[in-house]
């Protein structure tokens, strides 16, 4: 790999924190955070106050079948739509879970894929890292494209003793590439990346040989 492009201007040491408390610890934790940090001039700025939601890092996949040309993506109720006016607070998306304490991002992908989809994943590659809202949350997200076997896969899926409700789709690829490029289809931010990433790379990536007849990896 080449020299990055870009470095950032100070580290974490550029950083005083005087209060840290966790303020409400359930699903989400939020910490109410009391700082001040270096600024471009050199200068440190006033003390601020800051709060900071913090749980688990997530790990999500695009589950794609090359020889059906589709996808497989899950459909369930999300907390954070609710309320929002002309927007229902079942979306479809990619699978997605919390990267547990024991476990790495591939472990989570692999897992959540057979709980969500009941897809076993025949090959894989990692898309990229991202955080998901730096501005206040900590949570990181590890990004994969994943092949499976598509066939018989749409029904109902989820983990019962996590209160999972979920309905899995079997999408056709094209469609779906269409729907999110109309602005027809509203949903997370893993799945805007994973969808853009695969129309970037649906010609060109060895891996997606296949999905356009050719052989992959």
């Amino acid at each position: 790999m080449g020299e990055p492009f870009w470095h950032p201007s100070w580290q974490q040491e550029a950083v005083e924190i005087k209060l840290d408390n966790f303020v409400h610890q359930g699903f989400y934790k939020l910490k109410a955070l009391e700082l001040r940090h270096k600024c471009f001039s050199g200068e440190w700025s006033p003390w601020l106050k800051r709060e900071q939601f913090y749980h688990s890092d997530a790990s999500a996949v695009l589950l794609v079948d090359p020889d059906a040309q589709k996808l497989v993506l899950v459909e369930q109720f999300r907390v954070g739509l609710l309320q929002r006016p002309n927007m229902s607070p079942w979306i479809l998306e990619v699978v997605a879970g919390l990267v547990e304490a024991h476990e790495k991002p591939e472990h989570t992908m692999l897992r959540e894929a057979k709980e969500e989809a009941n897809c076993d994943i025949k090959a894989w590659i990692k898309i990229g890292e991202y955080y998901n809202s730096p501005g206040g949350f900590a949570e990181k997200t590890t990004l994969f494209c994943a092949m499976v076997d598509s066939t018989d896969k749409a029904g109902i899926q989820g983990m019962m003793h996590e209160h999972e409700d979920i309905k899995v789709h079997v999408i056709d690829i094209q469609k779906a590439l269409n729907a999110l490029s109309e602005g027809q289809w509203q949903t997370s931010s893993s799945t805007v990346i994973a969808m853009q990433w695969l129309a970037i790379n649906l010609n060109k990536h060895p891996f997606l040989g296949k999905v356009h007849g050719k052989t992959s990896i």
